[in-house]
């Protein structure tokens, strides 16, 4: 079968039923592809990149990999909407003038004064703004934090880590 979302499942369940399942990466599929992608298309170039004698397999994930997998997406995801939460709130305030230097440590160590200290720069509702756009980010770290602790106990616990 090519390599999708659900190969790995799939694949485990064939195993259990006695199959041998073979999962190929979608790279070396997409030689024999002939036409518009539909079922029987799929499986036609399958079966034929399948008889390659020399064909790589991708090695079945069991599902403690998946779940590793997983969390380091959900990571990755959760720093992406954390730097562009800080992005957006280093936007807003350089529409109005206010410069804040590219760092974390920056923005988190002046936002405060800011806030409090250019009011005649901020209107009520952009401090609002910002403050739970703030919240939104403490939000994120936390969630990054938690991730970050669950991938380091995995990887002392598990031998492949």
């Amino acid at each position: 079968m090519k390599a999708c979302m659900s190969a790995h499942f799939v694949s485990r369940t064939l195993r259990k039923l006695g199959f041998e399942p073979r999962i190929i990466p979608a790279v070396y599929v997409k030689p024999f592809n002939k036409g518009q992608k539909n079922d029987y298309n799929d499986a036609e170039v399958i079966a034929e990149a399948a008889l390659r004698p020399n064909l790589k397999t991708v090695s079945e994930k069991t599902q403690e990999q998946l779940d590793l997998q997983a969390l380091h997406r959900v990571r990755s995801r959760l720093v992406s909407r954390r730097t562009a939460t800080m992005n957006q709130i280093r936007a807003f305030l350089l529409e109005r003038g206010i410069t804040v230097r590219k760092s974390v440590a920056a923005l988190r160590n002046s936002l405060e004064a800011i806030l409090n200290n250019r009011s005649d720069e901020l209107s009520l509702r952009m401090r609002k703004l910002i403050l739970g756009l703030q919240q939104d980010w403490v939000w994120l770290d936390k969630r990054i934090d938690m991730t970050t602790s669950e991938i380091k106990e995995l990887s002392t616990s598990e031998e492949s880590c």
